[in-house]
């Protein structure tokens, strides 16, 4: 049996971009974007356990196979299709990464079919900062960045970057001084995410809520499904109840 027999598969067009989704639950909405290599059976389990806090999951699949086993090969064949896809700005520093107006045109289509004070929204590795884009329309009041990852960390100017063009920047802060907190898991050790949580706390203050765990492994990286950190998951679904279960 599948592990997506029991969510509803449709698409969705937004920004110009078309991507099947995966729905299940009841309740205020929320977008889980899956990290490389796609919706793995782990990111599939995570969904499940907001869709049991009472929220309405979707799932947008961005690259991969949903339901595939994660594999060193299959992350690697998912890791080439990002690196030359339009969709997502891998290298360049200062600029938003196209695939986020389809992320949130569908917060919008979301926040209209499920309603409440609005949508949540959790990106994991290379989507991680798709959710601080998604807050540019005001649909996502609940954003959440796990491991943030692109533009890839090479260099200091990249390591440091937040994968948003200086006005979306600027429309991110204000939501942020109007009250709109933004949640950021991570591993302290982990190379791939960077400098980014210090140029978050720069740039949005308290408004930014990081959440750092010690690395135990060079291979720490994904907080809420690979490396699973119990704290972490908990403090997400909280983070969920607070802002969008009122």
């Amino acid at each position: 049996m599948s592990l997506l027999a029991d969510w509803t598969l449709d698409s969705f067009t937004g920004g110009g971009i078309t991507r099947a989704t995966y729905t299940r639950g009841r309740g205020p909405g929320v977008i889980v974007i899956h990290e490389i290599p796609g919706i793995t059976p782990k990111v599939i389990g995570f969904a499940n356990e907001v869709v049991d806090a009472g929220f309405t999951v979707v799932m947008p699949s961005l690259v991969g196979e949903p339901g595939k086993e994660l594999s060193q090969r299959y992350l690697l064949q998912s890791m080439t299709k990002i690196c030359v896809a339009r969709e997502f700005t891998t290298w360049a520093t200062g600029e938003t990464s196209a695939i986020t107006g389809f992320l949130q045109d569908l917060a919008r289509d979301v926040h209209e079919q499920c309603g409440g004070p609005g949508v949540g929204a959790i990106g994991m590795c290379f989507s991680g900062g798709f959710a601080l884009g998604m807050m540019v329309n005001g649909h996502v009041v609940a954003p959440v960045l796990s491991q943030p990852s692109l533009p890839f960390a090479v260099g200091t100017q990249r390591a440091a970057d937040i994968n948003l063009s200086v006005s979306d920047l600027a429309t991110v802060k204000q939501r942020v001084a109007d009250g709109c907190q933004v949640l950021g898991l991570r591993f302290d050790q982990d190379k791939l995410v960077g400098t980014r949580f210090d140029t978050l706390r720069r740039e949005l203050g308290d408004g930014f809520i990081a959440v750092e765990y010690p690395s135990s492994s060079k291979k720490d990286h994904s907080v809420v499904t690979e490396q699973r950190v119990e704290d972490g998951v908990r403090r997400v679904l909280d983070f969920f109840r607070e802002k969008l279960q009122r």
